[in-house]
């Protein structure tokens, strides 16, 4: 193997971490070129590690070295801190820190570089001497609503931000909003970026045949339910959608948030399914049997969800973000709905583009197949190919690295 990729984040690959960066990830471990090796530095979910160590795992079928720098039990990997010293994200990079030597020894002699997805992780891979590729997920402001930390301590987030931007050799934006806002605030930087989205493995996603036979119209979600998902306005249209079909809708739920936070959960509890957390082979069977997608986010970035539920051949009704325009697509694969005031009129313009949809299932006039061709173009193979060329170039142009070879982590 003649490269070497280090990507951080703050998951343990053989977890339960759910999001689309968690999605994005395990596809870069799972697909990685025949001619990288991948050191991923993570989290120890199950408390079998130690901490500072490498060991051999395999991926969907892939060997890696997994070096995990802090133990974070899975009961609490996938909930939003409510103080920086017990976020996930601070405990990752302060581990990251404290074996930051152990990092160095498990690359090894020759080129590396180093592969980010969140912004306050930038520091690291500076500190050893790897140049890094950023991608950047997040498409949020400081006014709309969010669970996560970020909200509170904006201005850290900001400073994290630029500093990430300005280290990066290589920004990856997953939609072209992204790259509009950067060249508006950080026009130095933007030279460096351009867009690619998160990618989807469309023979594992495949599209699928509607099954109609019960008569039971079937919408999914699969994700957190973040406070910026809008989980209030999507239950209560559910509930109104379950009044107009005259009780034959049923909703599946694939994700670890408690839907329970949200009062308005109670009126669609008796026709939801919840799933928990599922591989990319559950997530797929699920969508399968389902007939539909929703999103009423107030902002994302590229949702893996989205992608993975086109490419099974589903359509959605969504509140419409201009990412989603060139996916979501009337007659083919779905509606959107624009957010307005009142939430109400929301609510009843996807109640009705759920029941157009679903009329047009049944009728058999929405074509799996051309679904999925909407999603065709995000690929894996085709995203990968593009990510791991910037790496290649980058390690092409670097220095080789000696590891040191007494320390220790």
């Amino acid at each position: 193997m003649t490269y070497r990729l280090v990507l951080m984040h703050p998951m343990d690959p053989r977890g339960g971490k759910l999001g689309g960066i968690e999605t994005h990830v395990r596809l870069v471990l799972s697909r990685h070129p025949a001619d990288f090796s991948v050191l991923f530095v993570g989290v120890d979910e199950f408390g079998d590690c130690e901490l500072g160590r490498v060991r051999q795992i395999v991926v969907d079928g892939r060997r890696i070295d997994f070096l995990p720098v802090a133990f974070i039990p899975g009961e609490a990997i996938n909930l939003a801190s409510k103080t920086l010293a017990g976020s996930t994200t601070f405990r990752f990079a302060l581990g990251a820190i404290r074996h930051l030597l152990a990092i160095r020894r498990a690359i090894g002699a020759g080129r590396a570089s180093a592969d980010l997805q969140r912004f306050e992780f930038a520091l690291i891979p500076r500190l050893i001497g790897l140049p890094a590729v950023q991608m950047v997920h997040g498409e949020g402001s400081r006014e709309q609503k969010m669970d996560s930390l970020i909200k509170k301590l904006w201005f850290l987030h900001a400073f994290n931000e630029k500093l990430a931007l300005t280290l990066a050799r290589r920004i990856l934006c997953v939609n072209p909003n992204i790259v509009k806002r950067m060249t508006r605030e950080f026009p130095r930087q933007a030279r460096k970026a351009e867009v690619m989205t998160v990618s989807v493995d469309t023979q594992r996603f495949a599209a699928q045949p509607f099954d109609t036979r019960d008569g039971v119209f079937r919408i999914v979600f699969a994700g957190r339910l973040d406070e910026f998902k809008d989980p209030p306005l999507m239950f209560r249209m559910l509930a109104k959608l379950h009044r107009r079909l005259g009780g034959r809708l049923a909703f599946d739920y694939v994700g670890t948030s408690d839907p329970h936070r949200y009062a308005e959960f109670a009126a669609i509890e008796s026709f939801t399914a919840r799933h928990g957390y599922q591989n990319a082979d559950g997530v797929a069977a699920i969508v399968a049997r389902a007939h539909a997608g929703v999103l009423t986010s107030y902002f994302e970035g590229m949702p893996c969800y989205l992608l993975e539920t086109l490419s099974v051949g589903r359509p959605f009704a969504a509140l419409r973000l201009p990412q989603y325009d060139p996916l979501i697509a009337p007659g083919v694969s779905g509606a959107l709905v624009e957010r307005s005031d009142p939430p109400e009129a929301c609510e009843n313009a996807l109640v009705e583009a759920f029941a157009q949809l679903r009329d047009d299932i049944f009728a058999g006039r929405i074509d799996p197949s051309a679904v999925h061709r909407k999603a065709a173009p995000y690929s894996v193979e085709a995203q990968m190919a593009r990510l791991f060329a910037h790496h290649r170039a980058l390690q092409d142009d670097a220095p080789e690295a000696t590891a040191p070879q007494a320390a220790t982590g």
